[in-house]
């Protein structure tokens, strides 16, 4: 490296810190504060170590206290250079997060901080070696996700290790969390041995997706033709976007249980008497025909029921409101065709994921019943698939993700231990199914549950509880905080967790473009299925 480029990169000098709090960085005179961006990577010359870590602060520093109070004349160039530096600097807080090899080639790697540079350490801006050393290079398991701030350099999720835990992307409403999952679920397809099945509330993921300014993009369909499998609940949707879905899902009456109702409970506002109520009725009509005959006996003369049962009126007119709103689901059937869970199960098992998609169904009501029943249903039966394999020592099925949208729906504090979901969190890899869950509000989640997330991918909050609940746990939380707060509204995020070493801000990549399929379709796809003109504010 010659010296003009480490003169360039050069930052500072360390002159005070910790390990927790992070060290303190005196700016070189030459550098303008204003040139320096929370977020951004430093590499730290110790005497024995390289450190690697990350800008948390940016503070204006004044050796004589009484500049302040009477600034200095600076309309003169002399006096404002002579001033820069000696009387006032500026000052940088550095985390220190990875160590690594002093000398090129050798070392153990990168390894987590357990000290800091020594005093008057020189500071420099991170090299794309230095990133490339801690995050690795794109190879058959690690997927390009987007780049540092203010660098070209490619940062990789290793999916291999995101899949075998339950992950979480968060951030407000239009900060594109969106196009970060499909992102992600295509690093799945592309670097993991793993299927996924998506409860697609939008119609984002199937065959095409739409961004905010409504431009049409690619979904993963689109993308893995061979691999993926769309299932819709709605025909008449996809007879109106002129798609045929590889399956129609049809759901029995029969095959809703008492524990679906109560995942509705503050969907369809039912008391808790009413919940009660709803066990008591399965109870009573002991086949599976227990909510076909509770809806005809709303409709009839239902006053020896109620007695026999010892149902308050008034918790009988509240379930009665509530239920009757399933009746407005089209897919709803005495009794089903076929076996919806069988089908996706079939799918799942030759290799392919499956995207549910919802079509016109936006209700809330209808995306908690379908995702809670086939997922309680999918998991008991690919748990039994599981244990057979180990008891017979053969190979067993591969890794099965399953995304959800409004997740708080499923795993707030009050019944994430009851859902399916909630276990599922809580018993990460055991039986091969972990779970992707996107929300807006991760404070309306479970904090055992939240802590059982892998890795956290978070684009802008501006609500402190939300922040503080993706941030628990997390060592350097203040520090985080900060560099969370300075994220831009829109493909921005930040990034920690077991897929990757340290945290990072990244730019996530382009994705909607002709150019961009190139790379995000089956790696031995070739050319892209379809063309597409360049496509601009895709994140906007």
């Amino acid at each position: 490296m010659t010296d003009e480029i480490k003169n360039e990169r050069r930052l500072g000098t360390v002159i005070s810190g910790s390990l927790t709090q992070g060290v303190q960085v005196k700016l070189d005179p030459a550098k303008s504060v204003e040139d320096i961006a929370v977020g951004r990577y430093v590499a730290i010359r110790g005497e024995k170590k390289r450190f690697f870590g990350m800008i948390t602060d940016i503070s204006l520093e004044a050796v004589d206290p009484r500049a302040l109070v009477m600034p200095p004349d600076i309309s003169d160039p002399f006096i404002a250079e002579v001033v820069s530096g000696t009387t006032t600097f500026g000052k940088l807080r550095v985390l220190p997060m990875q160590t690594i090899s002093a000398a090129a080639g050798g070392g153990e790697g990168p390894q987590p901080a357990k000290t800091v540079p020594a005093h008057f350490s020189q500071v420099e801006l991170a090299s794309q070696a230095d990133v490339e050393s801690v995050f690795g290079k794109e190879d058959a398991r690690r997927f390009y996700i987007g780049t540092p701030l203010d660098m070209e350099t490619k940062i990789c999720l290793d999916m291999v290790e995101l899949v075998k835990r339950s992950n979480g992307v968060f951030g407000k409403s239009g900060t594109g969390k969106t196009f970060l999952t499909r992102m992600l679920l295509i690093g799945m397809m592309q670097k993991s041995k793993s299927t996924s099945l998506i409860f697609d509330m939008h119609n984002e993921y199937g065959w095409e997706g739409t961004s905010e300014k409504e431009h049409k993009v690619k979904g993963l369909k689109q993308l893995f033709p061979g691999s993926v499998a769309v299932f819709s609940l709605d025909e008449s949707y996809d007879k109106r976007r002129k798609v045929k879905s590889d399956f129609t899902v049809k759901i029995g009456w029969d095959e809703i249980e008492p524990e679906d109702i109560q995942m509705l409970r503050y969907v369809l506002n039912l008391t808790e008497a009413a919940v009660q109520a709803v066990y008591e009725l399965a109870k009573e009509f002991t086949d599976e025909k227990w909510l076909e005959q509770t809806l005809q006996a709303f409709d009839s003369d239902s006053s020896v029921l109620v007695e026999k049962l010892k149902i308050h009126e008034g918790t009988w007119r509240n379930l009665r409101r509530g239920l009757r709103q399933l009746t407005r689901f089209k897919f709803l059937v005495r009794h089903a065709p076929e076996d919806t869970v069988k089908t996706i199960l079939e799918y799942i098992s030759s290799g392919k994921s499956v995207v549910l998609q919802f079509g016109g169904y936006d209700d809330i009501a209808a995306y908690v019943l379908v995702a809670n029943l086939l997922t309680r249903r999918i998991y008991n039966q690919w748990r039994e698939k599981v244990d057979r394999a180990l008891a017979e020592e053969s190979k067993q099925p591969d890794q099965l993700v399953i995304t959800i949208e409004e997740a708080h729906r499923f795993l707030n504090p009050e019944i994430a231990s009851q859902t399916i979901f909630g276990k599922i969190a809580r018993e990460m890899r055991k039986y091969r199914v972990t779970i992707l869950v996107i929300d807006q509000r991760p404070s309306g989640i479970d904090e055992e549950v939240m802590s059982q997330l892998g890795t956290k991918i978070i684009c802008l909050l501006d609500n402190e509880k939300d922040v503080d609940a993706v941030l628990t746990g997390v060592a350097g939380k203040s520090e985080l905080k900060a560099v969370l707060s300075k994220l831009e509204s829109k493909q921005q995020a930040l990034i920690f967790g077991h897929a990757l070493p340290m945290p990072v801000v990244v730019k996530i990549r382009e994705y909607g473009s002709a150019e961009s399929y190139k790379t995000l379709g089956p790696l031995h796809g070739g050319t892209p299925r379809v063309n597409a003109d360049k496509l601009d504010d895709l994140w906007t």
